[in-house]
């Protein structure tokens, strides 16, 4: 049995609006296993982001407020850390890369600084042994002329590079989970493959778990064993992937997967999810998705539909779930 390393469990949290709270994520349950590759699949605003900004206790205390919940990393609550806690972890067994390699880096600090930081912050490294330590790391992920590059700037350098840099750093400290936001947006295809597989490669030589944040099914059917999809700010369906790419339970589910462009029918129409996420601020207390949904019918509007199932889950009135019996 797999062993369990990172566990959501019903985690809600809001931000402050003109308007009042606003329920970002709500009643958010996964686990992530040691060595194990999640996705986290939805349209912009569903709340992934948001899901893995909680974990690494980067969310603005000024406006975000946890309204319950857990998330446990190896057993203990991050949300209850204190901060100096936290930063110990953050960067060191917890590690992000952010979605815009082009903003994600500070402008004014060498390639090699920021490389550096993490080595002597979290490793105790020397300059001198940090330097030589982070001139390896961009060798490992591909990266030529890593003497050259660690004395550049950000802008000295392509999208793919930075992200190969943001890769490097991420690495740095070997942590226990790697969390992806988007990491191939705004690179060209013969890009976008070389960082997924360079991710897929990196996960497997340090049996790192690898959480991915995407839109994009192809994506998660390439990389991940397990896909949580995610609609305003609640968990709509989750599995193994193969399962739920090949029957997917959730008429949400089914509509991205039908949005899917697929190679082999360049005349096809791609099909479009009519309408778009509901406001977060302003929420029914019914199916989120009812308004979209081209299964909808009145018992949709009784109550939120819960989340149910064991080896397969979907909240949907419409879905029928048979559990593999052992």
């Amino acid at each position: 049995m797999s062993e369990a390393l990172v566990t959501f469990n019903q985690l809600s949290l809001s931000f402050a609006s003109e308007q009042g709270r606003v329920r970002a994520v709500q009643d958010v349950s996964f686990t992530i296993n040691v060595g194990q590759t999640i996705g986290v699949v939805g349209e912009s605003g569903c709340g992934k982001s948001v899901t893995a900004m909680s974990l690494m206790g980067l969310l603005p205390p000024q406006a975000a407020r946890i309204d319950g919940g857990q998330i446990l990393f190896q057993g203990q609550d991050l949300l209850r850390l204190k901060p100096s806690k936290m930063a110990d972890l953050r960067g060191n067994q917890l590690a992000m890369i952010f979605q815009e390699p082009m903003t994600a880096l500070n402008p004014v600090l060498t390639i090699g600084e920021q490389l550096c930081e993490p080595l002597i912050r979290h490793r105790g490294e020397t300059p001198k042994a940090a330097w030589a330590h982070a001139t390896r790391l961009i060798t490992d992920v591909g990266l030529a002329r890593a003497e050259s590059l660690m004395s550049s700037y950000p802008h000295q350098l392509s999208g793919g590079m930075l992200q190969r840099i943001m890769i490097a750093m991420a690495l740095s400290c070997q942590p226990k989970l790697l969390i992806a936001d988007e990491p191939t947006t705004a690179l060209d295809v013969t890009v976008q493959a070389q960082i997924l597989r360079l991710l897929r490669d990196q996960a497997r030589a340090h049996e790192m778990a690898l959480m991915l944040i995407t839109h994009d099914l192809g994506v998660i059917a390439q990389m991940a064993e397990h896909v949580v999809v995610m609609y305003a700010g609640r968990i709509v369906e989750q599995g193994p992937t193969a399962d739920v790419l090949r029957n997917p339970l959730h008429p949400y589910t089914k509509g991205l997967i039908a949005a899917r462009p697929i190679p082999s029918e360049r005349r096809r129409r791609l099909y479009s999810i009519p309408g778009q996420v509901p406001d977060l601020a302003a929420l029914p207390p019914y199916c989120a998705f009812y308004e979209r949904c081209e299964r909808a019918t009145d018992a949709c509007r009784a109550g939120i539909p819960p989340l149910i199932g064991q080896v397969r889950q979907a909240a949907c009135i419409h879905s029928t779930l048979v559990e593999p019996t052992a």
